[in-house]
């Protein structure tokens, strides 16, 4: 991209070995008001990816396997980057893997290959020894829904060290509250740190202005909007009150003031991957060195 910053090192090899990232990424209703586009977002996605991976880690990321998704995205990134010991982890919801036939999740293990594997999660979030037997469900009722996403995001915090945390949506999900909302606030109660990149808007910018409103003020709300789900709301409300009751915003991530807050802003791929490696590269050798 014209005007990017050059690339920083990346992390030595195996600084992440053993480590597990939790990765929280979804569309941001805000890129057009910020100029950007799909393509900017995703190649922030690629270079996050890439940075995690190269250096060893293991990223695990809750969503679908539709063709055009972040699955398939990740997936084609790691093909460029030659680790072949399954360093993506892709977790279903119930919901999810219920609805596909038997064909289509072998089909979806082949495409993982060595790069990813699939892990099925229970209704409750425990994970399956492998996928339920017997047609597909097509449907499901809303609470039910609900409660498969809460599960896959308690399966994935309690199977992470740190949390990505890029765009989100506002509107449009399904679950008790947007996916990335209840994600962080996963994280905040295992006081788990969190790379919260803002840059994109959207949920995470929310979450931003919710836990430290002095880094979001390069992006103030917009006039005239309708007003927001409810369910954002409350969840944005809880993420604050649990970062008050157990003193814990998820800031102390390795980086200082000024790297949280210019990832808190920037959209550039390159920076935004530098900064977050920066901060993994402090914080998660000293944590297993305490081990």
């Amino acid at each position: 991209m014209n005007g990017e910053t050059a690339r920083t090192e990346l992390l030595p090899a195996d600084a992440l070995k053993g480590k597990r990232l939790g990765i929280s990424v979804s569309d941001s209703p805000d890129l057009d008001r910020l100029g950007l586009t799909e393509t900017h977002f995703r190649m922030t996605l690629g270079e996050l990816a890439r940075t995690v991976v190269i250096a060893g880690g293991d990223l695990y990321y809750g969503g679908h396997l539709q063709p055009e998704g972040i699955t398939a995205f990740l997936i084609d990134e790691l093909h460029r980057y030659g680790r072949r010991d399954r360093p993506l982890k892709v977790c279903l919801a119930w919901t999810v893997h219920r609805r596909m036939s038997v064909k289509q999740i072998a089909e979806q293990n082949e495409f993982l290959g060595l790069f990813g594997e699939i892990h099925f999660l229970a209704p409750d979030g425990n994970r399956l020894d492998s996928p339920t037997a017997g047609a597909p469900q097509e449907a499901f009722p809303l609470e039910e829904r609900a409660t498969a996403l809460t599960g896959l995001r308690e399966y994935m915090t309690e199977n992470s060290d740190a949390r990505i945390v890029i765009g989100g949506k506002r509107a449009g999900f399904e679950g008790r509250m947007p996916g990335i909302v209840e994600e962080v606030l996963l994280s905040l109660e295992r006081r788990q740190p969190v790379y919260l990149s803002g840059g994109f808007g959207g949920a995470t910018l929310d979450i931003i202005r919710a836990l430290r409103p002095d880094l979001s003020e390069w992006f103030p709300p917009q006039a005239g909007t309708p007003d927001a789900d409810v369910r954002l709301i409350e969840g944005l409300s809880r993420i604050s009150e649990v970062a008050k009751e157990r003193d814990w915003n998820g800031f102390a991530n390795g980086l200082t003031d000024d790297e949280n807050r210019l990832l808190a802003a920037s959209y550039r791929p390159s920076e935004v991957s530098a900064i977050v490696g920066k901060g993994l590269g402090r914080l998660l050798p000293e944590k297993a060195n305490q081990a």
